[in-house]
């Protein structure tokens, strides 16, 4: 489950993508986590536009114990087999699909307690878009997340399930297809166009990046 990202520089986001900046964009971090700003493209009347809305739509529970809601969850990360249902609100409707610039995601690899930092990027795509959904939400206003598919067999050792990637002649589709046209891209992307780098860096969660146990729906 992918809970770190990094989306490459705004510039070459506008022009790779041929969007403007929106009215909600902000230049924020590079680096993006669960509950923190992260940054989409989005259709606003048949045009692409950059902005900037919070990684993760926001899951309210109640306590066991109260029956009180507690604070929001981000789930950041949409399983592809569920757009049809859980996500079928905002799957089925072109305006709530997005294109989420990435240059790099990162997976937590190892036994748990000593897991450190994966990253993996496209060889020939240096940033590229990964498959998303994003709404309006009252507790965190504009939100998105990442729809995720099963991973490439060479790939499992680092997790069994990966960004959808999106190659650019298909980001129109994404955008603008109905529902059932959209199962094609359920599909692992080629492990031989992956790029795996491998650090001794020590997964943590990132201060201030919001509530622990960001999800996978």
């Amino acid at each position: 489950m992918c809970n770190r990202a990094e989306r490459g520089d705004t510039q070459k986001v506008l022009n790779l993508f041929g969007a403007r900046r929106g009215a909600r964009f902000n230049e924020g971090p590079l680096e993006t986590h669960p509950a923190q700003p992260g940054t989409v493209v989005r259709l606003e009347d048949g045009e692409r536009v950059l902005e900037q809305m919070t990684w993760g739509f926001p899951l309210v529970q109640k306590s066991k114990r109260t029956g009180q809601a507690l604070k929001p969850k981000p789930v950041n990360n949409a399983r592809f087999d569920k757009l049809g249902s859980y996500w079928k609100r905002w799957a089925t409707n072109p305006r709530n699909r997005c294109l989420i610039p990435t240059a790099r995601y990162a997976e937590a690899v190892g036994e748990t307690g000593r897991m450190t930092e994966t990253w993996l990027s496209v060889k020939d795509q240096p940033i590229f878009a990964w498959a998303g959904l994003w709404d309006n939400s009252a507790e965190w206003e504009g939100v998105y997340t990442g729809v995720m598919t099963g991973n490439a067999p060479e790939l499992i050792d680092i997790h069994d399930r990966s960004p959808v990637i999106l190659d650019p002649k298909d980001w129109d589709t994404w955008l603008h297809a109905p529902l059932d046209d959209l199962y094609q891209f359920d599909r692992p992307y080629p492990a031989d166009r992956m790029i795996v780098q491998h650090t001794d860096a020590p997964w943590y969660r990132k201060k201030g990046s919001g509530p622990s146990g960001s999800m996978l729906l």
